[in-house]
């Protein structure tokens, strides 16, 4: 799919809210996307999902391992497309990244690390982490859109569908809280910690 055709469906959709956001890298930004709002969709996500595996088609791949929750119907669909395992990572009790559910990896598996967003590149850093830790090999990171406009430095080859470059600030430098705009939280990470 044409990055253009991808920035239409997530309007279409409503995945695209502009306004004053906290990320869940706790930066904030005017824009906020929703990859959920689209990926809600099975006929979309397998769109995207099939587009990101062409993209790593050349990169040999025994799984896929998605950051949840965000990565997960992607990461799912990613690896569908090429016929590997797809697992996650997720949060533990203690706010850290892990391989649970029973989840394991072979020693030296080469895994490709999927995410939703990347803004600051800090959860899929976890994930990779903990894929290391679990004896795989990330060989390869994939994300629906990179917010950093490309600007991310990866150690492995990473594609991106849609690269937006969307400012965001840090918390105390931020433009539309000094403009006295209230920040909404509408991350799972966030949502999580308040139920």
């Amino acid at each position: 799919m044409p990055s253009e055709a991808i920035r239409q469906l997530l309007e279409k959709v409503g995945a695209v809210r502009h306004g004053h956001f906290v990320l869940s890298s706790g930066r904030h930004s005017g824009t906020y996307v929703q990859c959920a709002l689209v990926l809600a969709h099975p006929e979309h996500a397998e769109r995207l999902g099939r587009s990101l595996a062409e993209r790593l088609k050349d990169v040999p791949v025994d799984v896929v391992v998605s950051l949840a929750l965000g990565g997960l119907v992607l990461g799912q669909e990613v690896a569908r497309a090429l016929r590997v395992r797809a697992l996650f990572v997720e949060r533990d009790a203690s706010g850290q990244m892990a391989l649970r559910r029973g989840f394991s990896l072979e020693p030296g598996e080469r895994v490709l690390v999927i995410e939703d967003v990347w803004t600051t590149g800090k959860s899929t850093r976890e994930g990779i982490r903990v894929v290391e830790e679990a004896g795989g090999r990330v060989v390869a990171l994939g994300a629906l859109i990179d917010r950093s406009g490309g600007s991310i430095q990866w150690p492995v080859p990473a594609e991106s569908l849609l690269p937006l470059a969307i400012p965001s600030y840090a918390a105390d430098d931020c433009p539309l809280c000094r403009a006295g705009g209230v920040a909404e939280r509408p991350g799972s990470r966030f949502k999580q910690a308040s139920s």
